[in-house]
C-alpha cells in the first residue's frame, strides 16, 4: 500500500478503478494569505503573477498558489504532470485546462473529488491544469466584486497563468480547455473570446446560450442557488452588452479553426441515476432540469456551428442527468479528439518492465509501466501507474503516493535525502508508512501526512 497523498479533510476522492486503496490523510497547507483583505481595483498587466507556495501531493500531482494581481489574492492551481515529466526532464508538454462546475470548492477541484482524472491521465503526455475555486464565476472577469471576491478569471487564465506554466512548468503554448456545466460554458466562451489561444475546447453539459429568452434569469437563479452570487455584478442587467459579449452561441464564428466537442444528456434517468416513482424521472430533480437546459442550448449551439460551416463533434446521450459520472465518461470519450488537437494522436507508453525482482514484489501497487528506464542522479528510475522504482545503494526500491510527493519536494534523487534504501513499509507502531533514504527517511501518518525525518 502506498501512503496516501495529503488531501484536505472532506475532499477525499474514491479510489480510481484499479488503484490501490489509500488511508485517510491530513489537510494540505492552507493557501498563503492574500496580499490585501479587501478586493482591489484592477491592476496593470505589467504586474506579473507569481507562485507563492507549492505542495506535492504525489510525484505527479502538485498544487501551486499563484498570487494574482488582478484578483488580489492567491489562487490555487493543481497540475497533473505529463507521463514523461521525469523521464524526459528537458521536454515540454501541451496543456489541458480543466474547469470545474458552479459549486467549485476552494480546496479541491471537483474533478479530483468525483472522477478518476488522476488515473486516467497518468499515461498521457499532457500537463492537466486544474484551477481551484471560482464558485459561480463562469471563469470570467466580473464587473464588480461579490461576496468579498474580485473575480477576474479570464485575466488570470489568459494572461497571468500562462507565463508561469510555460516558463516554469514545462508547458508549451499548445493548449486545450474543457469543463463541465459552468466550466463547459466557460471553455467555449474563453476559446471564442480568445481566438487561436486554444487548439481544442470541450463542453460537457455546458449552457451554451446565455442571452436567449429567459436565460439571463435562469443564470441569475443558478448563481443565487450555487453560492448566493449576483449576476448583476458579473455582467450587469440582461440588457448590458456584456451578456452578448460572453455568449458562446453568439461568438460561435470565432471558434473557427478550434477542435470542438460538445456533449449532454437529456435529463431522463440513466445508468448513473436513481429512478424515482415517476417513470423515466430520476430523483436528482435539479440535475434533470439542468441537463435538459444543457441539452437544448448545446443543440442550438451545434446547429449554429453547422450553419456557419464550422466542424465540431456533438454527442447527445439518450439519457442521463447533470451529475459527475457522465462527465467522467465524456472526459474519457473525448480524449482521442483532444489528443489529436494537441498533437498527441500517436503518443502511447513505450516500455517494458525493468527491475523485475523489485517490480514483482510491488506489482499489485505499481501496475503497468509508463516509461522506459531512465537516468537520475546517482542511479536509474522507471515510472509506473502507481509509483516509481529508483535504484539506490541497496538496489531498486519503490517510492510513491504521498511519500513520493514529499520526496520530490525534498529534491528527489539529487536532493538532500539521496537515493531510497527501502521500499515503502509500515512504521514500527503500525500507524503509518515509511521509506528510508541514504540521508534520512519520510514518514507518512494520517494525521500529519508525509514528513521528512532524520
Amino acid at each position: 500500500m502506498l501512503a496516501a497523498p495529503t488531501i484536505p479533510a472532506g475532499a477525499e476522492p474514491a479510489p480510481a478503478p484499479g488503484a490501490p486503496a489509500v488511508q485517510p490523510s491530513a489537510p494540505a497547507p492552507a493557501a498563503p494569505p492574500a496580499a490585501e483583505s479587501a478586493p482591489p481595483a484592477p491592476v496593470a498587466a505589467s504586474q506579473p503573477a507569481r507562485v507563492t507556495n507549492t505542495f506535492w501531493y504525489t510525484d505527479r500531482r502538485v498544487a501551486l498558489w499563484v498570487d494574482s494581481p488582478a484578483m488580489g489574492t492567491n489562487i490555487q492551481v493543481q497540475l497533473l504532470l505529463a507521463r514523461d515529466w521525469w523521464a524526459k526532464p528537458k521536454e515540454k508538454f501541451p496543456q489541458l485546462i480543466t474547469l470545474d462546475g458552479l459549486r467549485a470548492q476552494e480546496d479541491q477541484s471537483g474533478w479530483i473529488i468525483n472522477t478518476n482524472i488522476e488515473d486516467f491521465y497518468r499515461d498521457k503526455n499532457v500537463n492537466v491544469v486544474l484551477p481551484i475555486g471560482g464558485e459561480s464565476s463562469f471563469y470570467t472577469d466580473w464587473k464588480e466584486p461579490d461576496k468579498g471576491k474580485n473575480y477576474k478569471w479570464e485575466t488570470f487564465l489568459q494572461s497571468e497563468l500562462p507565463p508561469i506554466l510555460e516558463g516554469d512548468w514545462r508547458s508549451t503554448d499548445v493548449r486545450g480547455i474543457q469543463g463541465l456545466s459552468m466550466g463547459g460554458s466557460a471553455a467555449m466562451m474563453l476559446a471564442a473570446r480568445n481566438p487561436g489561444f486554444y487548439k481544442y475546447a470541450a463542453s460537457y453539459s455546458g449552457i451554451l446560450q446565455m442571452t436567449s429568452y429567459g436565460m439571463p434569469q435562469a443564470i441569475q437563479f443558478a448563481l443565487r442557488d450555487g453560492g448566493g452570487y449576483d449576476s448583476m455584478k458579473m455582467f450587469g442587467p440582461p440588457s448590458d452588452p456584456a451578456w452578448k459579449e460572453h455568449d458562446p452561441y453568439l461568438l460561435a464564428e470565432k471558434l473557427r479553426g478550434t477542435s470542438l466537442y460538445v456533449s449532454s444528456g437529456n435529463g431522463l434517468v440513466g445508468p448513473h441515476d436513481k429512478p424515482s416513482d415517476i417513470p423515466m424521472l430520476a430523483t436528482n430533480y435539479s440535475g434533470v432540469g439542468l441537463e435538459i437546459l444543457s441539452r437544448v442550448t448545446s443543440q442550438q449551439f451545434a446547429i449554429k456551428l453547422n450553419q456557419l460551416g464550422i466542424p465540431g463533434q456533438a454527442v447527445y446521450r439518450p439519457s442521463g442527468t447533470h451529475t459527475w459520472p457522465y462527465w467522467q465518461f465524456e472526459m474519457q470519450q473525448s480524449w482521442p479528439q483532444a489528443a489529436g488537437a494537441l498533437g498527441l494522436t500517436n503518443d502511447h507508453p513505450a516500455c517494458k518492465v525493468g527491475f523485475a525482482k523489485a517490480y514483482n514484489v510491488n506489482k499489485d501497487v505499481l501496475g503497468e509501466c509508463l516509461t522506459p528506464v531512465y537516468g537520475v542522479p546517482g542511479g536509474k528510475a522507471q515510472d509506473f501507474r502507481g509509483g516509481r522504482i529508483i535504484t539506490g545503494p541497496k538496489g531498486p526500491k519503490m517510492v510513491g503516493g504521498g511519500i513520493g510527493g514529499e520526496y520530490v519536494a525534498a529534491g528527489g534523487p539529487g536532493g538532500k535525502l539521496g537515493l531510497p534504501t527501502s521500499d515503502e513499509m509500515p512504521t514500527r507502531d503500525g500507524k503509518g508508512r515509511v521509506n528510508t533514504f541514504e540521508h534520512g527517511r519520510i514518514v507518512w501518518t494520517a494525521k500529519d501526512g508525509a514528513k521528512v525525518t532524520k
